[in-house]
Protein backbone atom coordinates (compact mmCIF):
# COMPACT_ATOMS: atom_id res chain seq x y z
CA UNK A 1 0.00 0.00 0.00
CA UNK A 2 1.08 3.58 -0.40
CA UNK A 3 2.54 5.82 2.25
CA UNK A 4 0.24 8.10 4.18
CA UNK A 5 -0.02 11.30 2.17
CA UNK A 6 -1.59 13.68 4.67
CA UNK A 7 0.97 13.44 7.42
CA UNK A 8 4.33 15.20 7.61
CA UNK A 9 7.41 13.70 9.22
CA UNK A 10 7.82 10.16 10.57
CA UNK A 11 4.22 9.08 9.97
CA UNK A 12 4.32 9.97 6.28
CA UNK A 13 7.04 7.35 5.85
CA UNK A 14 4.82 4.60 7.26
CA UNK A 15 2.74 2.51 4.92
CA UNK A 16 -0.71 1.28 5.84
CA UNK A 17 0.83 -2.21 5.98
CA UNK A 18 3.21 -1.03 8.71
CA UNK A 19 0.39 0.67 10.58
CA UNK A 20 -1.67 -2.52 10.29
CA UNK A 21 1.18 -4.52 11.86
CA UNK A 22 1.42 -2.02 14.75
CA UNK A 23 -2.34 -2.25 15.27
CA UNK A 24 -2.07 -6.02 15.30
CA UNK A 25 0.57 -5.85 18.04
CA UNK A 26 -1.66 -3.57 20.14
CA UNK A 27 -4.75 -5.70 19.60
CA UNK A 28 -2.95 -8.91 20.51
CA UNK A 29 -1.69 -7.33 23.73
CA UNK A 30 -5.12 -5.98 24.54
CA UNK A 31 -7.16 -9.09 23.89
CA UNK A 32 -4.91 -11.86 25.10
CA UNK A 33 -2.75 -10.27 27.76
CA UNK A 34 -5.45 -8.33 29.59
CA UNK A 35 -8.62 -10.31 28.81
CA UNK A 36 -8.06 -14.01 28.13
CA UNK A 37 -11.05 -15.79 26.61
CA UNK A 38 -12.29 -12.74 24.71
CA UNK A 39 -14.49 -13.82 21.81
CA UNK A 40 -13.35 -11.01 19.51
CA UNK A 41 -10.30 -12.14 17.54
CA UNK A 42 -7.17 -10.07 17.12
CA UNK A 43 -7.73 -9.88 13.37
CA UNK A 44 -11.33 -8.74 13.77
CA UNK A 45 -10.34 -6.03 16.25
CA UNK A 46 -7.47 -4.84 14.04
CA UNK A 47 -9.72 -4.74 10.99
CA UNK A 48 -12.35 -2.69 12.81
CA UNK A 49 -9.75 -0.21 14.13
CA UNK A 50 -8.01 -0.05 10.76
CA UNK A 51 -11.27 0.66 8.95
CA UNK A 52 -12.15 3.31 11.53
CA UNK A 53 -8.79 5.03 10.95
CA UNK A 54 -8.88 4.75 7.16
CA UNK A 55 -12.44 6.08 6.92
CA UNK A 56 -11.70 9.01 9.21
CA UNK A 57 -12.24 12.22 7.29
CA UNK A 58 -9.95 14.13 9.64
CA UNK A 59 -6.95 11.80 9.84
CA UNK A 60 -4.26 14.47 10.00
CA UNK A 61 -1.47 12.74 11.83
CA UNK A 62 1.25 14.84 13.39
CA UNK A 63 3.57 11.98 14.29
CA UNK A 64 3.74 8.32 15.32
CA UNK A 65 2.58 9.19 18.85
CA UNK A 66 -0.54 10.83 17.45
CA UNK A 67 -1.23 7.71 15.38
CA UNK A 68 -0.85 5.49 18.46
CA UNK A 69 -3.14 7.72 20.54
CA UNK A 70 -5.82 7.63 17.82
CA UNK A 71 -5.39 3.85 17.54
CA UNK A 72 -5.91 3.36 21.29
CA UNK A 73 -9.01 5.56 21.19
CA UNK A 74 -10.38 3.66 18.17
CA UNK A 75 -9.66 0.35 19.94
CA UNK A 76 -11.67 1.57 22.94
CA UNK A 77 -14.59 2.52 20.69
CA UNK A 78 -14.56 -0.82 18.87
CA UNK A 79 -14.38 -2.84 22.11
CA UNK A 80 -17.20 -0.86 23.71
CA UNK A 81 -19.38 -1.24 20.59
CA UNK A 82 -18.62 -4.96 20.61
CA UNK A 83 -19.58 -5.19 24.30
CA UNK A 84 -22.83 -3.34 23.63
CA UNK A 85 -23.71 -5.72 20.79
CA UNK A 86 -22.91 -8.77 22.93
CA UNK A 87 -24.96 -7.40 25.83
CA UNK A 88 -27.88 -6.76 23.49
CA UNK A 89 -27.64 -10.31 22.13
CA UNK A 90 -27.61 -11.76 25.63
CA UNK A 91 -30.67 -9.72 26.59
CA UNK A 92 -32.47 -11.02 23.50
CA UNK A 93 -31.55 -14.68 23.96
CA UNK A 94 -30.79 -14.96 27.70
CA UNK A 95 -28.20 -17.57 26.72
CA UNK A 96 -24.56 -17.01 27.55
CA UNK A 97 -22.49 -18.61 24.80
CA UNK A 98 -19.11 -17.00 25.44
CA UNK A 99 -16.35 -18.21 27.68
CA UNK A 100 -16.22 -15.63 30.47
CA UNK A 101 -13.50 -13.06 29.82
CA UNK A 102 -11.59 -11.49 32.70
CA UNK A 103 -13.75 -8.40 32.28
CA UNK A 104 -17.38 -9.17 31.52
CA UNK A 105 -19.14 -7.29 28.72
CA UNK A 106 -21.42 -5.55 31.21
CA UNK A 107 -18.36 -4.47 33.19
CA UNK A 108 -16.80 -3.02 30.04
CA UNK A 109 -19.95 -0.96 29.51
CA UNK A 110 -19.80 0.24 33.12
CA UNK A 111 -16.15 1.22 32.59
CA UNK A 112 -17.20 3.16 29.49
CA UNK A 113 -19.79 5.11 31.48
CA UNK A 114 -17.20 5.82 34.17
CA UNK A 115 -14.70 7.00 31.54
CA UNK A 116 -17.30 9.38 30.13
CA UNK A 117 -17.75 10.83 33.62
CA UNK A 118 -13.98 11.04 34.09
CA UNK A 119 -13.65 12.87 30.76
CA UNK A 120 -15.68 15.73 32.23
CA UNK A 121 -13.21 16.01 35.12
CA UNK A 122 -9.86 15.22 33.47
CA UNK A 123 -9.68 14.27 29.76
CA UNK A 124 -5.93 13.53 30.05
CA UNK A 125 -6.67 10.70 32.49
CA UNK A 126 -9.08 9.22 29.95
CA UNK A 127 -6.36 9.26 27.28
CA UNK A 128 -4.03 7.56 29.74
CA UNK A 129 -6.65 4.86 30.45
CA UNK A 130 -7.11 4.37 26.69
CA UNK A 131 -3.38 3.82 26.29
CA UNK A 132 -2.94 1.55 29.30
CA UNK A 133 -6.23 -0.38 29.35
CA UNK A 134 -7.37 -0.46 25.74
CA UNK A 135 -4.00 -0.11 24.01
CA UNK A 136 -2.19 -2.39 26.44
CA UNK A 137 0.75 -0.01 26.57
CA UNK A 138 3.26 -0.06 29.43
CA UNK A 139 3.91 2.95 31.66
CA UNK A 140 7.05 3.73 29.66
CA UNK A 141 5.25 3.47 26.32
CA UNK A 142 2.40 5.61 27.61
CA UNK A 143 4.84 8.22 28.94
CA UNK A 144 6.55 8.43 25.55
CA UNK A 145 3.23 8.59 23.72
CA UNK A 146 1.78 11.30 25.94
CA UNK A 147 4.99 13.29 26.29
CA UNK A 148 5.30 13.06 30.06
CA UNK A 149 7.57 11.39 32.57
CA UNK A 150 7.04 7.78 33.54
CA UNK A 151 6.53 8.86 37.17
CA UNK A 152 3.72 11.21 36.09
CA UNK A 153 2.10 8.35 34.19
CA UNK A 154 2.35 6.14 37.28
CA UNK A 155 0.76 8.84 39.47
CA UNK A 156 -1.96 9.59 36.92
CA UNK A 157 -2.63 5.88 36.36
CA UNK A 158 -3.12 5.50 40.10
CA UNK A 159 -5.44 8.54 40.15
CA UNK A 160 -7.44 7.25 37.19
CA UNK A 161 -7.85 3.80 38.71
CA UNK A 162 -8.94 5.30 42.05
CA UNK A 163 -11.45 7.57 40.34
CA UNK A 164 -12.84 4.75 38.21
CA UNK A 165 -12.98 2.42 41.21
CA UNK A 166 -15.00 5.01 43.13
CA UNK A 167 -17.39 5.41 40.20
CA UNK A 168 -17.77 1.67 39.68
CA UNK A 169 -18.40 0.67 43.32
Amino acid sequence: MSAIQSAPGPVSDLTWDEIYQELKRLAHRNLYASRPGHTLSTTALVNEVYIKLVKSQELNLADRQHLMALSCKAMRQVLVDYARRKAAQKRQTDIVVDAPPRLAQSDLLAVEEALNALAKVDPRLVQLVECRFYGGLSNAETAELMGMSQRTVERDWSRARSYLHALLT
